[in-house]
């Protein structure tokens, strides 16, 4: 059985991708949480050559980053990527956009699950990501028909998205009715409550993202277990 090791659920988005692709797709997987609290970022290095969490053991076989673990499973699991080549090239180009960019979306709304944020202001480069993600998931739920964003199945473009979701719901991100109804939809798959419920009774803390929740702006609830 594989063995997927996931950082804090209430602040990993990396780690959220592959869990909730494995969960959503019924791949069996040992879980093992390592939360990362005040001490150094490459905390992980034991197991993770890179030292960052999420990290998938096979075997003798050790995988890091996200997109690589994802890939890795697609050869033994084909319905990680759409079946339909149009939907599965789109899927793939999405999930490596997600992957490498929306910096702006990123720095400004780190994920936080269990508080909500009034964001202060939207700076350029935060409106410039958030029309780029509207455009995005409303092309590809308008042309592949949904509900999913490559067609009417779960697959691994909507894992790598599920972390904004969270990001919609932390911020209040304002975007298109069909869009923030994706959002919503990707916030109502069991395995995300799962992981949500999971993330607020989390008692651990890392002073450098609530530090970023501040700057965003000014912090209008927590529903996290305190210790």
């Amino acid at each position: 059985m594989y063995t997927l090791y996931v950082a804090n659920k209430n602040y990993s988005s990396w780690s959220l991708r592959p869990w909730v692709l494995m969960r959503e797709l019924a791949i069996p997987f040992d879980e093992q949480v390592r939360p990362f609290n005040d001490g150094p970022t490459l905390a992980f290095g034991d197991v993770s050559p890179s030292g960052r969490f999420p990290c998938l053991v096979d075997g003798g076989t050790v995988v890091w980053d996200s997109l690589a673990i994802t890939e890795y499973l697609a050869e033994a699991h084909p319905q990680v990527w759409p079946a339909n080549k149009a939907a599965r090239a789109f899927a793939r180009s999405a999930a490596a956009e997600m992957h490498s960019g929306f910096a702006s979306l990123r720095n400004i709304c780190g994920m936080n699950v269990g508080i909500r944020v009034e964001l202060a202001s939207i700076p350029d480069g935060l409106a410039t990501d958030l029309a780029r993600l509207d455009a995005l998931w409303t092309d590809g739920l308008t042309r592949f028909g949904g509900p999913f964003l490559a067609g009417d199945k779960f697959t691994a473009v909507d894992a790598f998205f599920s972390a904004v979701a969270f990001r919609v719901q932390i911020y209040d991100l304002q975007l298109s009715a069909p869009a923030r109804a994706y959002a919503q939809r990707l916030l109502d798959l069991p395995s995300m409550r799962d992981w949500y419920d999971a993330a607020l009774k989390e008692t651990w803390r890392k002073a450098a993202y609530e530090r970023e929740a501040l700057a965003a702006g000014r912090i209008v609830a927590d529903y996290r277990q305190t210790a």
